[in-house]
């Protein structure tokens, strides 16, 4: 998955075997705090289609500290409505269980599919709110990014 161009179209490259065993460790050595990314399914389909859940944005910006619903997703389970549900979940886990009061999304700008599930959420954009992003370097197309909020 993280080796599919489709998949990767919205980050700066896509990864190799070593990179991405290398972020499924760092995936598990959180399973013990609050916060996670969980493996997402699709009964009697797919053992594993991606993964959906919450993780702390904690690199510098104007809205950070802040927790962040994401997804990733097979490119051949895309248009199913499977990001948002499990995104859904995550988002009620968020804000019930450990009683968050903001969940933030963000993507680069011209990442329309993802946007779309942000909006789907209920999540708000406010353009006042867009960001360079730290990690895409200076004059990169992924640079921008925007900035979706939910509110408890």
């Amino acid at each position: 998955m993280n080796a599919d161009p489709h998949v990767m179209e919205y980050y700066p490259s896509t990864l190799t075997t070593a990179q991405s065993n290398a972020m499924v460790d760092r995936i598990e050595d959180r399973f013990g705090a609050d916060l996670g990314l969980w493996a997402v399914e699709v009964p009697g389909r797919a053992a594993f289609i991606g993964y959906v859940g919450l993780a702390p944005a904690d690199f510098e910006a104007r809205f950070t500290p802040a927790v962040e619903v994401g997804w990733r997703l097979a490119y051949e389970h895309w248009g199913h409505g499977y990001a948002s549900e499990a995104a859904r979940a995550a988002v009620a886990d968020g804000f019930e269980r450990l009683k968050l009061a903001e969940i933030v999304s963000f993507t680069s700008k011209i990442n329309l599919r993802s946007r779309r599930v942000m909006e789907k959420l209920g999540m708000s954009h406010d353009a006042s709110d867009d960001f360079d992003h730290p990690a895409v370097v200076e004059g990169h197309r992924l640079r921008p990014h925007v900035l979706y909020r939910l509110h408890r």
